[in-house]
């Protein structure tokens, strides 16, 4: 479809099945790859809104040394910020129960960060949605915590699992972005390249 891109090899650095599973859906073959053990670390005075596409660059950088002429490398990286407070993937159960306590009834805001390098391009940009949950009863969450362990999810949730029907009042911007790719925005930007 996007025959500027058929001089590479794309490679999805992500461990993620849903980006993997997004960028599928755009129809542009890929081989997914990822190194593992990046440093995701920012510095603590940078602004939230910032924070991942300065870990979509960082996921870039480790691998640049070893890009070859023809590849094409792209990286991502979600977080749920609600007042200025950045939710990651948590490290456990009762931490994902935790911040699923705080997101109740509450707006937060989701960003993903998207960076796409080439041995000689790079261009990087932001997709951020904002996301209103409904009150959500301790019962909900322990039974979504339980049955479907969000444990590699931002915020703790899949807006595309159980949760999103039952919890999610209203969005505004990408729900795509929400998954974890932004491939609107995305598909636009590989459209340019």
């Amino acid at each position: 479809m996007l025959e500027n891109l058929e001089k590479y090899h794309i490679l999805l650095a992500s461990k993620s099945p849903r980006r993997r599973e997004l960028l599928s859906d755009l129809r542009i073959p890929f081989s997914p790859i990822s190194l593992g053990g990046i440093d995701e670390s920012y510095p603590e005075d940078m602004p939230k809104t910032e924070v991942p596409q300065y870990i979509a660059n960082k996921k870039a950088d480790a691998y640049l040394e070893n890009i070859s002429g023809n590849e094409m490398i792209i990286t991502a990286d979600t977080l749920v910020i609600k007042d200025e407070k950045v939710y990651g993937k948590p490290k456990n159960c009762s931490e994902a129960v935790q911040m699923l306590k705080e997101l109740s009834g509450k707006v937060h805001t989701v960003i993903t960060g998207v960076c796409i390098l080439t041995a000689d391009r790079r261009t990087s940009f932001t997709s951020e949605t904002e996301v209103k949950f409904a009150e959500l009863s301790e019962e909900d969450i322990t039974y979504y915590v339980q049955n479907y362990l969000p444990l590699d999810k931002a915020g703790a949730y899949g807006i595309q699992e159980w949760i999103g029907c039952i919890a999610v009042e209203w969005i505004n911007g990408s729900f795509y972005n929400v998954m974890g790719l932004p491939v609107h925005r995305l598909y636009q930007e590989l459209k340019l390249f």
